[in-house]
């Protein structure tokens, strides 16, 4: 780009759009809506998992989990990249893990996809799942709670 004095390239093919721009900073708002507006793959779960989004947006919802002291026993499961969250393998497939579930540090508990890429995500921990903190098919940043994992 710098040696055709570009500072803006855009392709559009099929479904897919390409956007290079030169300098300036990485927008974290415009990652999260391609990802919210990306198409699903064909696999996309139909049914969500975790608390339904009512329940995460109703007022009141997030200052309670706040208010909540965490217990020491409790860890959390986080998401180790941006993506796309998914419960389980395939639409038809049972939930990886599910409230109740027992792991162990090598036991696959979700896939995140990134880039048209399906990673599996590990416990790391050994425990009881006691709370599923994601809906099925929604976006996760790096960083963000999964799952609340009662610690054995």
């Amino acid at each position: 780009m710098e040696q055709y004095g570009l500072s803006a390239f855009t392709l559009e093919q099929d479904q897919t759009k390409l956007e290079l721009k030169r300098g300036g900073d990485l927008d974290i708002k415009a990652i999260q809506n391609l990802l919210a507006s990306s198409h699903p793959p064909q696999y996309a779960m139909p049914y969500p998992v975790g608390p339904s989004a009512s329940a995460v947006s109703a007022p009141g919802a997030a200052a309670t989990k706040e208010e909540v002291a965490p217990a020491t026993n409790l860890k959390e499961i986080t998401s180790p990249m941006v993506g796309t969250f998914y419960s389980a393998s395939s639409p038809d497939a049972p939930a990886f893990v599910k409230i109740g579930s027992k792991v162990t540090a090598d036991s696959t508990v979700c896939i995140i996809e990134a880039m048209k890429v399906m990673n599996e995500i590990k416990a790391d921990i050994a425990g009881e799942i006691v709370e599923v903190l994601v809906e099925n098919g929604s976006a996760v940043q790096y960083g963000e709670p999964l799952y609340r994992v009662k610690v054995s």
